[in-house]
């Protein structure tokens, strides 16, 4: 083939560029995400050969550095997989190609923060353009398996990149050469790179070796698997390392998990908790990075049936000697073995966080900002473990004004007080300021302030924790008359005529309203709207109506507060325009607090308008 030269597209050069110049603190990274990746086509290799053992690599498998001084060059040689002239184009041609809006979004609020720009490098799998920090030039010679051609993809970083047929020779793999900047010549001295290969990449299960110029190898890591050793002889250090190396990861693991099953059920599992959302947590097509070994063979990492969709930011290993080795995908999916791991890992993971959580519930909260909405999806799809899910959910207390648990929620329960009371809103501050938690702060009773769109789906699906009904305070029926405080304010003080005051109401509003009723919670509003007999939560309605612009939600009812002076004076008005007007009024204010926009803007406006004019009249 004829040389191919392409440009970068304009996103990619963008990022290009910030990764080279802006993002790594510690350069020396680099490193470990090219021996990472020469790991993964190794692993990938020995997973095509069980069914294609012509893919297979007769000799030892191994990644080999080799160094030349005085031209500043290193190079790194793996047995992998190797590449055509398609996937070179496609693997290294195309940068962040799942989410370069969202990859750049997030740099803009990670600039002046090394470290938390660091951390999106392994979100977004763009490690191999790392290598740019320290080179001017990178060449990438590779040969796939089962081809004898031999491709080479070169780039200077900055404008693009070129492919092109090569006439060097190469056994099947991937050959990596970096040509070093100056100030980075130190990477080509092998006593430096032995160093960071100790630091970050010793637990890579291949072989790493250095030939020095007299052409001596020598190996340089232990290529001991992790999982293998006893868990009291691995430190925190070398988890952090393995999870690191292994993942592409630029968190801390917030847990580890690494257990030893014998007996009818064999397996290892090591998985790591992150403490960091990678990117595409929401992605549909999002999987969890389990790699299965069987017999420390490396089978696959495309695996959906061994942790649920809602765990499914955990990654790690598993490592079973109960699997046939030549066993395919598919019956891998559906074996009752494979079933079994699946309960005792989702266990082993739920009851891991419910320790984390009671430890440090602030530190649980941190990692609950990350992944709350995610394990929420727990409670909404997973029947078998939703009770589960629900001790380690975290919920906001309008009481404590902060997260507690369900359980804690029941165990502060105001005197005679038999449900869980709580308020979908759009925000936090939304939530706080809505008029529908006054009669319950009133009588110290609690209500849960429930701000995700998921939240409503969720509890409506549960119906209750353990045997206590969850219960909306703008949807459900309830009375709260007798729990609590018993005296509260408001509730002894002087009202208007109940008849009078909603025959104004419905005289001016009938149309637009199921019914307008007397309320028993509001103190300090006049007005609240709550839904009608087969309403819907207000939350709830909203989510469907950005879904389906034609959903039209029930009609509403409208509470009144018959004690606020606003209402008593209603009556009082004698001109019918003011009265209208001031009744429209209150319905949209009623509206507004509860998250949504005037049903008529310019209706509104006239009608403060015409208030007003009365006012100063």
């Amino acid at each position: 083939m004829s040389k191919i030269f392409k440009n970068f597209e304009a996103d990619t050069g963008k990022i290009l560029n910030i990764v080279i110049n802006s993002l790594y603190s510690d350069r020396e990274i680099f490193l470990r995400e090219l021996l990472s990746n020469a790991s993964d086509a190794i692993q990938k290799r020995k997973y095509l050969g069980l069914t294609e053992p012509a893919l297979l690599n007769p000799l030892d498998d191994s990644i080999i550095l080799r160094f030349d001084t005085k031209k500043k060059i290193l190079e790194i040689q793996d047995s992998g997989i190797g590449l055509n002239d398609a996937e070179l184009s496609e693997t290294l041609g195309t940068l962040a190609k799942s989410g370069t809006a969202s990859f750049l979004d997030q740099l803009e609020k990670a600039k002046g923060d090394k470290d938390a720009a660091s951390n999106l490098i392994g979100k977004f799998g763009v490690g191999f353009y790392s290598a740019f920090m320290v080179a001017d030039s990178v060449e990438v010679l590779t040969r796939k398996a089962g081809t004898t051609d031999v491709f080479l993809w070169t780039s200077d970083g900055q404008t693009g990149y070129e492919i092109a047929a090569s006439d060097e020779n190469l056994d099947t793999g991937t050959l990596v050469r970096l040509h070093l900047k100056k100030d980075a010549k130190d990477y080509a001295v092998a006593d430096k790179v032995k160093a960071i290969i100790k630091k970050y990449s010793d637990h890579i299960s291949v072989g790493i070796h250095i030939v020095d110029k007299d052409g001596q190898r020598e190996q340089v890591n232990s290529a001991e698997a992790l999982w293998t050793r006893s868990s009291k002889d691995i430190t925190e250090a070398e988890y952090k390392g393995f999870y690191q190396s292994q993942f592409g990861a630029y968190d801390d693991p917030f847990i580890t998990l690494h257990n030893r099953s014998e007996g009818t059920l064999e397996f290892t599992n090591l998985l790591f908790v992150p403490s960091s959302a990678p990117f595409d947590l929401f992605d549909p097509e999002r999987k969890s990075k389990l790699n299965l070994y069987i017999n420390r063979v490396f089978i696959t990492n495309d695996l959906d049936a061994i942790l649920p969709k809602w765990l499914r930011f955990v990654q790690g290993v598993l490592d079973t000697s109960s699997l046939d080795l030549n066993v395919s995908r598919e019956l891998i999916q559906s074996s009752p073995f494979v079933s079994k791991i699946k309960k005792a890992i989702t266990k082993r993971v739920i009851s891991e966080l419910k320790k984390a959580m009671k430890k440090d519930p602030k530190a649980y909260d941190a990692f609950w900002e990350q992944f709350g909405k995610v394990l929420k999806e727990g409670l909404y799809e997973d029947i078998e473990n939703r009770d589960k899910v629900a001790d380690i959910t975290r919920v906001f207390s309008s009481t404590a004004d902060a997260n507690i648990t369900l359980q804690g929620y029941v165990d502060a329960f105001a005197a005679e007080q038999k449900d869980i009371y709580y308020l979908a809103a759009d925000s936090l501050d939304q939530a706080k300021q809505s008029a529908h938690l006054e009669g319950f702060q009133a009588r110290g009773i609690d209500v849960l302030l429930m701000t995700d769109p998921i939240d409503t789906f969720w509890m409506s699906q549960m119906g209750k924790f353990k045997e206590f009904n969850f219960v909306s305070i703008v949807r459900d029926q309830y009375d709260i008359d007798g729990i609590g405080s018993q005296d509260a304010e408001g509730e002894n003080q002087e009202k208007a005529n109940e008849s009078e005051i909603i025959a104004v109401f419905k005289a001016h509003l009938s149309d637009l309203l199921e019914d307008v009723k007397a309320s028993a919670t509001l103190r300090q509003s006049p007005v609240r709207l709550v839904a009608g007999t087969a309403g819907l939560d207000f939350n709830l309605e909203r989510i469907l109506k950005a879904q389906n612009p034609n959903f039209e939600g029930g009609k509403k009812v409208l509470e009144i507060n018959l004690g606020h002076e606003l209402i008593k004076n209603l009556g009082s008005i004698k001109d019918e325009d003011i009265k209208a007007s001031l009744c429209r009024v209150l319905l949209e204010q009623a509206k507004i607090l509860d998250g949504e926009l005037p049903t008529d803007p310019q209706t509104f406006s006239n009608d403060i308008i015409r208030l007003g004019l009365a006012s100063a009249g």
